[in-house]
């Protein structure tokens, strides 16, 4: 691997484990210095592995220098240097100071996480914050994912750090009282977090399910902690597995989105099916019945090949719980579609009726595919609704595809 891959790759992996660190030992008033640390270091690795030898454990290397890059930070501002004095006469070692050992990090990243996740925040803002802190996406990267334009972004992540000044931010060790009372805000993110990356409309395929791996990354982090090790916390990993498996199978070759029914099932994962078959297995420990449990329960079904009866069943059962347990708009759309495996399309198109989202494109979408082949008139003035409605060029295509397809028929 050449440096123009390798550097990339390791920012990605990388930069939000640094950043993390240094921002606990320097404290989160100062996370823009932490950043900047970071992000020198990586400026020095272009330099120096651009034209010059690639060291051979190139991870290592980095850590050094961001060792370096922080100890010059601490010597030149003395008052935080006052700070250490007491440990730096136990430890005359100064780079003793700058841990960035796998157990160091890791604790960095889960105080991190739960500091991110400050109810004070908006979800969204959490979001961009993490993906910035944490994950190390540029602010364009961002924007893409979002649909949206830097200086939004960029707006986004100033009001989530200045709102965290504000409220005092201490990036030491939540405790097991924090961890416990916080887990539900840190878990909802994670989950938009993977859908941002699953459902984006962003047409950059990379930046999509770079979204998800960040959400499971993240969420594997809580799987790792004793004290986070929670049986809904392995619902969500299961959920995001099984979902993230179909990916392969979502998109052709020029990008344009293929439909469940449509899907060469040859192509979902196997591995992470199996994985998140596991992690579901270890959801079921305890009493506790959440929204993560019924969903991945019914993402478990989608895994599973063919249009048996049964998998229906059992999905429209799950999505009755789930809209008892935590009603949501379009989880009673998503319904319907398995209502019409089940009991048909004409009750199927009465429940979704019902419902009168008039303002979603995937609303007029699924009446469309409800009013077929029976009510052909009906089924195009839905699509035409769901093409003036939707918001992405991709999903515009696949739509006036079927147009075509139902007007020739």
């Amino acid at each position: 691997m050449n440096s123009e891959t390798l550097i990339p790759h390791l920012f990605r992996a990388e930069f939000g484990k640094i950043t993390a660190v240094l921002a606990r030992l320097i404290g989160f008033e100062h996370i823009e210095d932490a950043e900047d640390i970071a992000s020198a270091t990586f400026a020095k690795a272009v330099e120096s592995w651009t034209f010059g030898k690639i060291p051979e454990n190139p991870r290592a290397w980095l850590y050094a220098v961001a060792k370096n890059q922080a100890l010059n930070w601490i010597k030149r501002h003395q008052n935080f240097q006052l700070k250490l004095k007491d440990y730096l006469t136990l430890n005359p070692d100064e780079s003793g100071i700058i841990d960035l050992s796998d157990d160091s990090i890791r604790d960095s990243q889960l105080s991190m996480l739960f500091a991110i996740c400050h109810p004070a925040i908006a979800q969204q803002d959490q979001i961009a914050l993490a993906l910035r802190i944490l994950c190390g996406f540029g602010i364009e990267e961002i924007s893409n994912a979002f649909l949206s334009n830097k200086e939004a972004i960029q707006k986004r992540i100033y009001r989530a750090k200045n709102k965290l000044r504000q409220e005092g931010l201490n990036l030491e060790s939540p405790s097991v009282k924090d961890r416990r009372n916080h887990l539900q805000t840190v878990l909802t993110m994670l989950y938009l977090l993977f859908n941002e990356g699953y459902y984006s409309e962003s047409n950059d395929t990379i930046i999509r399910e770079d979204l998800a791996g960040e959400a499971i990354r993240l969420t594997d982090l809580l799987l790792q902690d004793q004290h986070t090790r929670m049986p809904e916390v392995f619902a969500l990993m299961a959920l995001m597995c099984f979902q993230a498996s179909r990916f392969p199978a979502r998109r052709d070759s020029d990008g344009q989105l293929i439909l469940y029914e449509d899907q060469n099932q040859e192509l979902w994962d196997q591995n992470l099916i199996a994985r998140g078959t596991y992690f579901f297995h270890q959801a079921a420990q305890g009493n506790q019945l959440t929204r993560f449990h019924l969903e991945a329960g019914i993402a478990y079904w989608y895994t599973q090949k063919g249009d048996r009866k049964d998998k229906w069943e059992n999905i429209l059962d799950l999505y009755n719980h789930l809209l008892v347990l935590e009603y949501s708009p379009i989880a009673a759309l998503n319904r319907t579609f398995a209502l019409s495996k089940v009991r048909g399309k004409d009750a199927a198109r009465q429940e979704a009726l019902k419902l009168k989202l008039d303002h979603s494109p995937y609303y007029h979408s699924l009446l469309c595919e409800l009013y077929l082949p029976e009510h052909p008139d009906q089924a195009v003035l839905h699509l035409r609704q769901a093409i003036d409605l939707v918001k992405t060029n991709t999903e515009k295509a696949l739509l006036l595809q079927k147009l075509m397809v139902i007007q020739n028929t």
